[in-house]
Order: structure tokens, then sequence, then C-alpha cells
């Protein structure tokens, strides 16, 4: 019989791509899935694996609901990934994403030392801990300097898992992952959002896309690459802190020349600020514009990872690479405007 794995946010990108990987691994994997008036399977469905998943009422902000599915399940390993994780949405929700993002993965250690202390505990820690980064690239002893409430909780929740881990021995690991995409990406997202305007743009259904800082630079990888690290961290006869990233920057305007280019645009730009556009220098066609509203009241500046941990320690490799990457989710927003139809 195969391990037991939970994966909490398991209908997202990451939940959904770790699912995909546990089950190829023979796992028997469960999945918490919060109870909201429309369930988004989406993912799980694309990827054909909606079947073969166990799912369960899950919500981190209620302790005995977590108590009661984890001494149902009784896991060999959890991978925490459940969180409000959008960072401009934060500083909206600030209250909110402290309790599910800090709070809730306290309340999951606690249930995992006093039940399944045998457990092993994975908690998806973020680049954006590190904020306004004090030395670059960022390794796994760079301090941290968060600048979204977004951030400030994710690293509570780090802090927690290292605290039960040193407290109580518990096997609790944390991944810092940086940006990690995929065709699975939330629409939300700076590269989704890209990717998919372009596409409609290109199928005669959208004018223009409005950004805010183009200027915004982030260690992009792929999120399968990434879901594999995770299991590594677990695999480990030690529990740790480990990087996960590409050590390569690249800004927004460089994620955007790329998805333009799989278009065929060249794009030029013109004036400042935010008066500055995107223009194709073929058809003079205004592609893109800046909307000051998707500023951040703290704009993180410069993302970039140390991996060497990882690749030295776990033998973390990467198979696809910043172009790759955007030629991927290109082509799948292609194909999801092609269908007139979108999977979530």
């Amino acid at each position: 019989m195969g391990k037991c794995a939970f994966v909490t946010g398991i209908t997202g990108q990451d939940g959904a791509l770790l699912a995909q990987f546990l089950l190829e691994k023979g796992y028997d994997v469960h999945g918490g899935l919060r109870r909201i008036g429309v369930i988004g399977t989406g993912r799980l469905d694309e990827l054909g694996i909606l079947d073969q998943i166990t799912l369960h009422d899950f919500e981190l902000l209620e302790m005995t609901n977590i108590q009661r599915v984890i001494d149902t399940i009784k896991p060999d390993e959890i991978y925490n990934l459940a969180a409000q994780s959008f960072v401009g949405a934060s500083f909206e929700l600030p209250i909110y994403t402290a309790d599910v993002d800090g709070i809730g993965a306290m309340r999951l250690l606690e249930v995992v030392r006093s039940s399944a202390s045998d457990c092993r505990f994975y908690q998806a820690s973020t680049s954006e801990m590190y904020g306004k980064a004090q030395a670059t690239p960022q390794s796994e002893t760079t301090p941290f300097y968060p600048r979204s409430p977004y951030g400030v909780a994710k690293l509570f929740a780090h802090w927690s898992t290292v605290n039960y881990r040193e407290s109580y021995g518990l096997r609790a690991s944390s991944g810092i992952l940086f940006n990690h995409e995929s065709h699975l990406r939330g629409r939300e997202f700076v590269t989704r959002k890209i990717t998919l305007a372009f596409a409609q743009i290109a199928a005669g259904k959208q004018e223009c896309l409005e950004l805010g800082n183009l200027d915004a630079q982030r260690d992009w990888g792929y999120a399968g690459d990434y879901v594999k690290g995770m299991w590594q961290m677990l695999q480990q006869p030690q529990a740790d802190d480990f990087v996960l990233a590409t050590g390569i920057t690249h800004s927004i305007r460089d994620f955007v020349k790329a998805a333009a280019t799989f278009h065929g645009w060249d794009i030029q730009w013109s004036g400042e600020g935010i008066e500055e556009i995107g223009i194709d220098r073929k058809t003079d066609r205004v592609l893109i514009r800046i909307n000051p509203g998707f500023y951040r009241p703290a704009e993180v500046d410069i993302l970039c990872g140390d991996p060497s941990k990882a690749e030295r320690e776990l033998g973390w490799t990467r198979d696809v690479e910043f172009q790759g990457l955007v030629e991927l989710m290109c082509e799948s927003d292609c194909r999801r405007v092609g269908r007139k139809t979108s999977s979530f």
C-alpha cells in the first residue's frame, strides 16, 4: 500500500500539480476543499485526476474541522498549500489573510503536534517574505523584510513551522518558493493575465492589456518543477527549509515581450510613468496601457533566489526555463480562446 498524503489547497495551481505528481508516485491522495458556493475543481478536471482523489470539506479557520479531517485520514505527509494567495488582495483583506495564511498554518501545526506527530509536514512559504530584499540573491539565511500583509502572514507561518520543528521535534519543512507559473495559474496573477489577454487580443476579443508596475523583477520558474521539490523535501531524513528558485530574474516587461513575440508582435515602448504605452512596431497598434490602480501601496522591486542548497541536498533540478514557460502558457491560453471556453 502506498503512502497517504493530504494536500490543502488542492484545487489551486500547486495543489493540482502536486496531486498529479503524488498519484504518479503511487500515493493515496486526499485533498482539503473549502466549502464555498461554487466548487472550483477545474484544474483537477483539466489534469484528468479528479476521480482519483478523495476530497474533504476543510477550513483553516475552524480548529475542530482540521482535527476531524486529520484524525480521519491519518496521513503520512501533509502539504499545506491553502492560502489567500493573491498579494494585491491582501492589502484589502489583511485580517482575513493573516488568519488564513498565518494562524491557519499554526492551527494545522497544533493538530499535527497533538495527534499526528509522526506525520511529515510541508509549509508553503514564499519569496514575498523577503520583500524589500536585504541581499541579492536571497537564500535560506537572508533576512526577511515583507512588504505586504500576505508576506507578513506567510512569515508568521514560516517561523511557526520552524518553532514547532525545534520545540516539538516535528518533521516540518518549509519551502521558500519563488514565483512559479504554469498553464494552471489563476488569471489574477500577472503572468497569466498577460498570456490570456494576448490570446484574446489575437483572437479579436480584447482591445489591449492594462498593467501596473512594468519594472518589477521576479525569479520565474515552472510550477511542475517546484512541486517535485516539495515532495523531495519531505523525503529527507531531517526536516529543514529550502529555497526553490531559478537564480535568474526577468522584469514584467521581459515577460510581456516574450509573450508578444509568441504572437508575432514586436513591442516598442513610448511615454513615461502612467502615460507609457506598448505598441506593436509592425501595426502601430497599442497593446499595453498603464493602469495606476494596479500599483501596490508598497512595491517589491526585485526578487531573485539562490537554489544551491536545494540543488545540493535534495538533488532538485528544473526542466523548464523562462522562454519555455512563457510559450507553454501562451499555447495553453490560445487553445482556451480557440475553444471559446475556460476551465476556471
